[in-house]
């Protein structure tokens, strides 16, 4: 899967191709006829951020959509409206090759773009993206999940909360944790912040 980079600006409105998650949260739950109180309750998210991630005015991290996409009842790739990786003859298949030129799709999600920096791979484990986080240091929920994550700042800057304690990175600037210490992070800058994230397990 190939994805675009996006533009920076935080009035930035969704191209052809791109996906705005926002909306597509809020047609799984009504068509599964969940009330947004459920979802929260299933999920562990609260009510009122839930309700801005739907209108497009809050982002969300992948692990939290994660947590959004269980408490529904689909798959991580149904809310990217995105094609799984097709099944291998050969289960040995453990390369993949994805050139510069063929990232030309963004998956949206409020003030964030995720840019995916492999193509699907049955048996990978590895997630690593580029993430787009424009300013504005909107806060969400500390989460925590299986697996580890790593991130690297090439520009802007970044506060990355771990465990109730507060990280500002800056260009140059890495963190490496496992996932199931409480987690978040926001753009309290003026510029967009471009971050280089690894995470395991796969999120979609």
């Amino acid at each position: 899967m190939s994805l675009q980079a996006p533009d920076p600006d935080p009035r930035h409105s969704p191209q052809s191709g791109e996906v705005e998650i926002g909306p597509r949260i809020r047609e799984l739950r009504e068509a599964s006829g969940m009330s947004l109180r459920g979802l929260a309750r299933a999920s562990g998210l609260s009510v009122g951020f839930l309700s801005q991630v739907e209108r497009g005015i809050s982002s969300i991290a992948l692990s939290s959509l994660r947590a959004v996409a269980d408490a529904l009842g689909h798959p991580m790739s149904e809310l990217f409206e995105t094609e799984g990786p097709p099944s291998p003859d050969d289960d040995s298949i453990i390369f993949t090759l994805m050139r510069g030129s063929e990232r030309k799709r963004s998956v949206v999600s409020g003030g964030r773009h995720y840019e995916m920096l492999s193509a699907r791979a049955p048996g990978l484990i590895l997630e690593p993206m580029l993430v787009y986080i424009e300013p504005g240091g909107v806060e969400e929920p500390p989460v925590s999940h299986a697996g580890e994550e790593f991130a690297y700042v090439l520009s802007g800057r970044l506060v990355y909360e771990v465990a109730g304690e507060e990280h500002l990175l800056e260009p140059g600037d890495s963190l490496y944790l496992r996932s199931n210490t409480p987690h978040a992070m926001r753009n309290d800058g003026t510029e967009t912040c471009v971050v280089v994230s690894v995470v395991t397990p796969r999120h979609y």
